[in-house]
């Protein structure tokens, strides 16, 4: 089931789609009506202006042809939602929301790079391997600052992500900006045609080095789908001679945190917390392990970037802070510390919002902050350009001296 070796050091890959997983999140069932009006009171708040507004647009406008009174509708929502002033906080109308839940199953037509918010920039976490993003030169970390002429100033990563999606076989232009160290920038235009891009959730091989065989096993995102496939290939590597797993979560943007937990139950003892949440009112919630347990006594490395984000920090957190025996390779983790829930509603549209912040089982709050390997090692642009991995090479050096 492996790929080979050299094809996994090209990936160093990320994993899912155009549109951000930026951050665990649960599903809601569809609210209705009564639940609705029980849960969010209009006490207090005076919708006078909004009634006067659109009475007036109405009346005034000079094409009353052009007026739709859904999309008023629609658009006010959004404007409201989008005055919480969170990256990660987004109504999605019916057809938006059509678009993101078939970018949570893992196949949708784009270029196939997974996107970000850091230092108020929308940043390429990572293109996929295989995609035209990638063939095209895209690199994790270029700030994109416009799509097909539009600056993407004022825009939301997911409205980014919107435009950037689009028919298989018709092209886009970005412009990016990139970061060639010590202050030095440089600024680029791609013209990439979209394709159908399917995400692959895991995969692994069987090393041999140093007369030990060790599982060198990929996460790529944490879709609706991977735990079913981890399962199959957790079972595969259980049958195998390894003597140890390499955890690669470069470039994971994360994704469901009910799968996250459910992964890190293979990894910990049943009842050890993979991570506690706070919600609003400062109320913290445990979440335990309550997996196999079966590589709960595996020696494991587990290797991160600036790309790995959200879930896949929470499952890195979570086996670093229970666990002596593992060693993190790599660079600071990209420092998503929060959750969102997804809402759906009757007529088809989606609320996705951040309702609590995440700590590790330790306390630590990896909001903007990241987490920090054990073993800092970077991969360059140069590396990847000439098919070496220092990073997985460090842990396979470091995954031998925890099986000794």
């Amino acid at each position: 089931m492996g790929m080979n070796r050299s094809m996994n050091k090209n990936i160093i890959i990320a994993v899912l789609i155009v549109l951000s997983f930026a951050g665990g999140f649960f599903f809601d069932k569809i609210i209705n009506e009564r639940a609705y009006k029980a849960a969010f009171s209009l006490d207090g708040v005076d919708l006078s202006l909004l009634k006067e507004v659109y009475e007036k647009a109405v009346f005034n406008f000079v094409d009353p042809s052009q007026i739709d009174k859904q999309k008023l509708t629609y658009g006010a929502v959004s404007g409201m939602i989008e005055a919480i002033n969170d990256p990660y906080t987004i109504f999605f109308d019916p057809i938006q929301s059509k678009s993101f839940q078939e970018d949570i199953s893992g196949t949708f037509e784009g270029i196939g790079a997974q996107l970000g918010v850091k230092n108020n920039q929308i940043k390429v976490i990572a293109p996929f391997k295989g995609t035209p993003a990638e063939a095209a030169g895209i690199l994790a970390g270029d700030a994109i600052i416009e799509v097909d002429g539009q600056p993407t100033t004022e825009m939301s990563v997911d409205e980014v992500a919107a435009k950037i999606k689009g028919k298989a076989g018709t092209k886009v232009s970005l412009t990016i900006l990139r970061t060639k160290g010590e202050g030095i920038t440089e600024t680029k235009t791609f013209e990439i045609t979209r394709a159908l891009i399917k995400v692959p959730t895991i995969d692994w091989q069987l090393i041999e080095k140093d007369g030990k065989k060790l599982a060198y096993l990929t996460i790529y995102h944490f879709s609706e789908y991977v735990f079913d496939d981890f399962r199959k290939v957790a079972y595969e590597i259980l049958n195998s001679e390894a003597e140890g797993i390499i955890l690669d979560l470069r470039n994971n943007p994360g994704g469901l945190l009910n799968r996250t937990i459910d992964i890190a139950g293979w990894f910990l003892e049943k009842e050890q917390i993979v991570l506690t949440e706070q919600n609003k009112n400062l109320e913290k919630t445990n979440y335990q392990a309550n997996g196999p347990a079966s590589f709960a006594h595996t020696p494991i490395v587990i290797i991160i970037n600036k790309g790995t984000a959200s879930s896949a920090e929470i499952l890195t957190g979570a086996i670093k802070d229970n666990r002596n025996d593992v060693v993190i390779v790599g660079e600071t983790s990209f420092g998503k510390g929060v959750v969102q829930r997804i809402i759906n509603f009757e007529d088809g549209s989606t609320l996705k919002i951040t309702t609590a912040k995440w700590y590790t089982p330790k306390g630590e709050l990896i909001q903007d902050k990241g987490i920090k390997p054990d073993i800092e090692i970077e991969l360059t642009e140069d590396d990847y350009n000439n098919n070496k991995d220092p990073q997985l090479d460090k842990a396979e050096e470091e995954l031998i001296k925890l099986i000794k």
